[in-house]
């Protein structure tokens, strides 16, 4: 096992490390010349506390003259990004102090909002040349860690010394940092950071010209003690001046290394620890349990062999129900149709995991690994259709087109009702997460216009397919099934089953959540595809045992027991989140509640259907393998 570590970890370190270059970028690295304008573009506000995105000018920010909204894709459009021209332009190399990007007078409408987004923490999120903006912390422990955070606060809340009213105040100056990195050959400069230090300034001025204010608080004497002034109050009829300064500092970070700063906000040690522990307990307790199947199962396979009919008659264990091992189960329908869509999303998954750990679907991509998701998923339809048919047909079922028809419609509606009923409250919040109705048009027109075709057309090509006979013929009449004991209960079973595929990769789920509700980025794809894989070994493995158990109690309801044993993974998995939920986050508001737990069941329903497809796979491998095994007459 020692030597196995020592191999396997540099195999680990290049899989799973986002440095030197391992991500390949989702744009075309970019020259800049002396002076050439760098446009700042704004994204959506942002908040853990409450989960909505608002575009940027929800607020009373300055504005262009004319709003462009830049090229989104599809999952961009689903994660509520909004990317937008904005008044902060700068010039490559060409420092700027206390320019004035405009004056806002604000109403009683206009500051409410601000108040309130002060108050649910939003973040207001930038980008440069692909870079998303970033505030520098330092932690004050003796690490001195340097802390990227994304995106900076819109402001934040005092209360004055001997008084219970508290002050609104805005980060109205914002003092920019580029950081890029020279090619004197050429004389150009490529982007490699975005850096910003907000403040808050009441700026004074005499005489407000269009062009030529002259502000009283960025003189040469005011700039160093900027610390000292008077910060900018929230209230109705107040008069706010935005101001920015840019600095420019030469890097030594080249542009296909630029993202590690920001993918590597935190310690990873833990994480690194946590997966590689797990990988290694969970391929040790594996090793185990295939060995102990492997020796008990060669061993009543030579016993029965052996053993004429009579004496088998006398013996117990699972060859005694070859006659009714392979009989339908109730609503087998209904399992072909979650077995098809369990091989949809199994494949979907595999290959956007590939993608994503050669790189292609990096956090530089924006919307890149939802476009991907909704596309493969599309696509899948036809092993959909393949799958569930073939299995009908395995069944000897007749009534051939309500498969692919429940395929293709039963599992997409319940996604889509759960999503659309969440949609229309986020709409109800005048958010920018709400999909518009064009994009649902044409999610529906993927839906009906390529899924469903391609489920059918795998359908026909399953029902083509000759499927392979039973080891074992079934009796006409079902054989009685004796008392079971306590622990071949369904639900104990289900509880004991879905416990070790959910705890084998408890690590990359936790690190999954926090990424998706807490705004922080996911990156090391190399080991969520070998917790992936852990996931299907796991799956197997556990309900294979289970089923066996199962068999040898004389209980040849296997079917789907197969599929909920590893499915009720599932359920810890929500259970996880209700935890998360109260330990990790901070939401009070009641749509956003909602919001969180019906996103969350619909990662656990999918969850669900992958897992318990994985199982039942395995075991309809396993006990047709067992039954082929031996003689029966």
């Amino acid at each position: 096992m020692g030597k196995m570590t020592l191999i396997m970890l540099p195999l680990l370190l290049i899989i799973a490390s986002p440095a030197n270059g391992f991500y390949l970028p989702g744009v075309a690295p970019r020259d800049f010349q002396l002076g050439e304008t760098l446009e700042v573009k704004v994204n959506k506000l942002s908040s853990t506390k409450t989960q909505l995105p608002y575009d940027y000018y929800f607020l009373r920010y300055c504005k262009p003259q004319n709003i462009r909204n830049g090229a989104e894709n599809l999952g961009e459009v689903l994660r509520g990004d909004r990317i937008e021209n904005s008044v902060y332009n700068f010039n490559m190399k060409v420092p700027q102090s206390c320019k004035i990007a405009c004056r806002v007078n604000l109403d009683a409408s206009a500051a409410k909002n601000f108040k309130k987004k002060i108050d649910e923490d939003y973040r207001v999120n930038m980008i440069l040349d692909n870079l998303p903006i970033a505030v520098v912390w330092q932690t004050t422990d003796e690490s001195k860690q340097i802390i990227y955070e994304r995106g900076f606060r819109v402001g934040f809340k005092t209360t004055a010394s001997g008084s219970q009213n508290q002050k609104y105040l805005i980060f109205n100056h914002l003092s920019f940092k580029v950081k890029y990195h020279p090619d004197p050959d050429a004389n150009t400069a490529r982007v490699v950071g975005f850096e910003v230090f907000p403040q808050s300034i009441n700026h004074k001025y005499e005489k407000w010209e269009e062009n030529n204010t002259k502000l009283t608080t960025c003189m040469p004497s005011t700039q160093t003690k900027r610390g000292t002034l008077d910060p900018q109050e929230i209230d109705k009829d107040k008069e706010i001046v935005f101001t920015y300064d840019v600095s420019f500092e030469s890097s030594d970070i080249r542009w296909a290394s630029r993202w590690d700063t920001y993918l590597l906000m935190k310690d990873d040690q833990i994480h690194w620890f946590s997966i590689i522990n797990s990988l290694m307990i969970v391929l040790f307790l594996s090793g185990i349990v295939a060995l102990i199947m492997m020796r008990t199962l060669y061993k009543d396979i030579v016993k029965y062999n052996q053993l004429d009919q009579e004496e088998v008659m006398d013996e117990t264990g699972w060859k005694l129900v070859h006659a009714d091992v392979f009989r339908p189960p109730n609503n087998y329908s209904l399992l072909c149709v979650y077995v098809g869509t369990g091989v949809q999303v199994l494949g979907m998954s595999f290959v956007t995991i590939i993608f994503a750990m050669l790189g292609f679907l990096s956090p530089s991509n924006r919307g890149g690994l939802m476009t991907v998701m909704v596309f493969l998923w599309v696509f899948m339809g036809l092993f959909a259709g393949y799958s569930s048919s073939y299995m009908y047909k395995m069944f000897k079922g007749s009534e051939w087109m309500k498969i692919p028809l429940k395929t293709a419609v039963m599992f997409p509606s319940v996604l889509f009702t759960t999503f659309f009923i969440l949609n229309g409250l986020i709409w109800g919040e005048k958010s920018s997460g709400a999909v518009p109705f064009g994009t649902m048009i044409a999610l529906v027109l993927l839906w009906f216009g390529i899924s469903v075709p391609l489920v059918f057309l795998g359908s026909f090509l399953g029902q083509k397919t000759p499927s392979s006979d039973d080891p074992a013929k079934t009796n006409k009449f079902p054989r009685p099934i004796p008392p079971q004991p306590w622990y071949i209960h369904p639900v104990f079973a289900m509880l004991f089953g879905g416990v070790l595929p959910y705890g084998a990769v408890f690590i990359e789920l936790f690190f999954i959540l926090t990424s998706v509700w807490l705004n922080q980025f996911y990156y090391i794809f190399g080991f969520l595809f070998l917790a992936f894989v852990i996931l299907i070994i796991t799956c197997a493995e556990i309900t294979i045992v289970l089923c066996y158990i199962q068999l040898c109690c004389e209980d040849y309801r296997w079917w789907w027991r197969a599929y909920l044993t590893s499915g009720a993974s599932a359920l810890y998995l929500f259970s996880y989140s209700i935890l998360y939920f109260c330990t990790k986050l901070e939401i009070t508001q009641l749509v956003s509640g909602i919001l969180y737990f019906g996103y969350m069941f619909i990662i656990s329903y999918v969850f669900f259907i992958l897992t318990g497809t994985i199982g039942f796979c395995s075991c309809l491998w396993f006990v047709r393998k067992i039954y082929s095994s031996v003689k029966i007459d």
